[in-house]
């Protein structure tokens, strides 16, 4: 009888940023939020269209706050 590897899943480390750079994007259809470190890569980033807004409620100015 063979024995049964199991794979452990990896954990998330949980890495903190003193000092990041957030971008807005508004355009007439979307706003977009990117969070970056100082060397520009990509921690997090959200829309209006990511929280569920449709059309042209993304738009709106609300849908940007919401989209955090």
């Amino acid at each position: 009888m063979a024995a049964t590897k199991t794979k452990s899943a990896k954990k998330k480390v949980k890495q903190k940023y003193p000092i990041v750079r957030l971008y807005l994007k508004a355009n007439f259809n979307n706003s977009i939020i990117t969070a970056t470190d100082l060397s520009g890569k990509v921690i997090a980033w959200s829309s209006a269209g990511r929280a569920g807004f449709k059309g042209t409620k993304k738009s709106t100015p609300f849908a940007a706050q919401k989209s955090d």
